[in-house]
């Protein structure tokens, strides 16, 4: 059987695009600290087992809500636990949350989006209809009452934050397989007869990726700031297993007492969704095709 040539121009990032993007992501001071706060705290998650600290389940009745000291950096909590431990051992749990809720929610919502932007009809009609119905509902929302209905753990909010995410990536990707979709190079390998499996895998997915990843990193500082508003409802984390939500609703009983108990959560979760939006801008300009 004679081989069948395939178009031309198709191809998403070749080795000179990948050499732009870098550099001029590199050059984006604020994605640069973006990625260096995220890294840190992706740091601090993975070797939170092997740093010399406490046990963040470990409780001191003798040094109950004792302020910042030498001893204990970031003061103690209403039961003598440390708070600096606690919170690093919490970041496990706020990024982790992040990254599956999101990777539940890509794994759901690209397909579908690539199902309905391609094959359009009756598939597009029942996918959108069923998109538009849940974003009818505010994401926090929507989570909430999952989780709630999913029963209080952290596996629990991962599934219903990532479930509440879905939609986001279905409507992002389905309006970007259609734009693919009409590109002259999509057509020619329609015309030539190429297998549809191989037209999506090498023509569609690959050209749809970037403004699913600039989406997905924004969407885990999302997660982050819903994972901590569960943990903070009782809905996520359970205790003692430390979370940086379920330590604010504590510290919102000793905000007079002991404030530090509800600084350091705070500033934790400031800084680590005020990394990966800044990340996020970042990889929205690098991979935007008409920067220069």
């Amino acid at each position: 059987m004679a081989h069948v040539a395939e178009p031309a121009g198709a191809e998403a990032l070749d080795a000179k695009s990948e050499s732009r993007v870098w550099k001029k992501f590199r050059s984006h001071r604020s994605a640069m600290l973006g990625g260096v706060i995220v890294l840190f705290f992706v740091l601090l998650a993975i070797l939170a087992p092997i740093l010399p600290i406490p046990d963040p389940t470990a409780t001191d009745w003798g040094a109950v809500r004792k302020a910042p000291s030498l001893a204990h950096p970031m003061g103690t909590d209403e039961i003598g636990r440390d708070v600096m431990s606690r919170l690093i051992w919490g970041a496990r749990a706020s990024l982790m949350a992040g990254v599956l809720s999101v990777a539940i929610a890509l794994g759901i919502g690209v397909p579908l989006g690539i199902a309905a932007g391609y094959f359009g009809g009756w598939t597009d009609s029942v996918i959108s209809r069923c998109t538009e119905a849940l974003l009818a509902a505010p994401f926090l929302i929507l989570a909430i009452a999952l989780a709630a209905f999913l029963g209080p753990s952290l596996g629990n909010a991962m599934i219903a934050i990532g479930l509440s995410a879905t939609p986001i990536f279905i409507r992002l990707t389905r309006g970007q397989v259609i734009s693919v979709a009409a590109e002259d190079y999509v057509e020619s390998a329609n015309a030539i007869g190429l297998p549809t499996m191989k037209i999506l895998s090498r023509y569609i997915f690959p050209n749809v990726l970037p403004p699913v990843l600039v989406q997905a990193t924004l969407t885990v500082a999302t997660a982050i700031i819903a994972e901590a508003s569960l943990s903070f409802l009782g809905l996520g984390q359970q205790p003692p297993a430390p979370s940086w939500g379920s330590m604010l609703n504590t510290a919102k009983n000793f905000l007079n007492q002991a404030p530090w108990m509800a600084l350091w959560p705070g500033i934790a979760i400031f800084l680590v969704v005020l990394g990966f939006n800044l990340l996020g801008d970042g990889l929205r300009d690098a991979l935007d095709p008409r920067e220069t």
